[in-house]
């Protein structure tokens, strides 16, 4: 029975350990291509913004819309509104990335420069080329 009193509080110890650490992972956005998200997010309607309980969604199109999803599942819930804004905003037609607006206008053209980057908006955003 001492053994089990003294390997108890090293067990919660680690278990509570691999739970924060779970939490860490799951938690962390996915990576990006940093040229191309750089252009991109210039024209998206969404944007973190701060509050005094941490961070909220909010959009530049409609001043009513606003999120506020724990800090575990922010950056989860702005890649989902990110990628939901990009299927149906975004396009790739010979290499080079068309940026509509909400008419199908082009609003900006950017050349993909590498296969990394046509890559990344295919599996970030799910445009086929």
């Amino acid at each position: 029975m001492q053994k089990l009193s003294k390997l108890l509080p090293v067990a919660l110890l680690l278990g509570f350990f691999f739970f924060g650490l779970d939490a860490l992972i799951q938690s962390k956005p996915s990576s990006k291509n940093e040229r191309v998200y750089k252009v991109v997010q210039q024209y998206s309607p969404y944007y973190l913004d701060k509050r005094f309980g941490g961070l909220q969604i909010l959009s530049r199109n409609d001043p009513d819309f606003k999120e506020k999803p724990t800090n575990t599942t922010i950056f989860k819930e702005f890649e989902r509104l990110e990628k939901e804004w990009g299927k149906k905003h975004l396009k790739v037609q010979n290499n080079t990335l068309l940026i509509l607006d909400n008419n199908g206008s082009r609003l900006a053209e950017l050349p993909l420069q590498s296969k990394e980057e046509l890559l990344f908006i295919k599996n970030y955003y799910g445009v086929q080329p």
